[in-house]
């Protein structure tokens, strides 16, 4: 993406701060989540993450970068597929398989 920004005549993100800087999407710092939290905040991400590929890919289609387009469209087709994943995924893993127990914090 990088290589696309730069092409255009933008400026690519060019470090760890920068990206720290441009950051929309909070990370999540917590030593332990639980199961039903973690996947409603991954679910939560990726609907804020494809509609910002959206926004992105309009002004895209405003200067005619096709190319780029094209790469947002793929990422958005991702995105919205992982949100349908998360969403028909709510219950407890099958199996007695806790992720907070391999951490040490509190299962559901």
């Amino acid at each position: 993406m990088a290589e696309r920004a730069r092409k255009i005549g933008a400026t690519a993100l060019h470090s760890i701060s920068d990206i720290a800087k441009h950051q929309r999407i909070a990370d999540n710092s917590e030593d332990t989540v639980r199961v039903a939290d973690m996947l409603r905040e991954l679910r939560s991400d990726n609907r804020e993450l494809t509609r910002f590929l959206r926004v992105t890919h309009e002004v895209c289609d405003k200067y005619r970068d096709v190319a780029t387009a094209s790469l947002i469209e793929n990422w958005i087709d991702e995105t919205e597929r992982r949100s349908w994943f998360l969403t028909g995924n709510r219950g407890r893993p099958r199996g007695g398989t806790r992720v907070d127990k391999v951490r040490g914090g509190d299962a559901e």
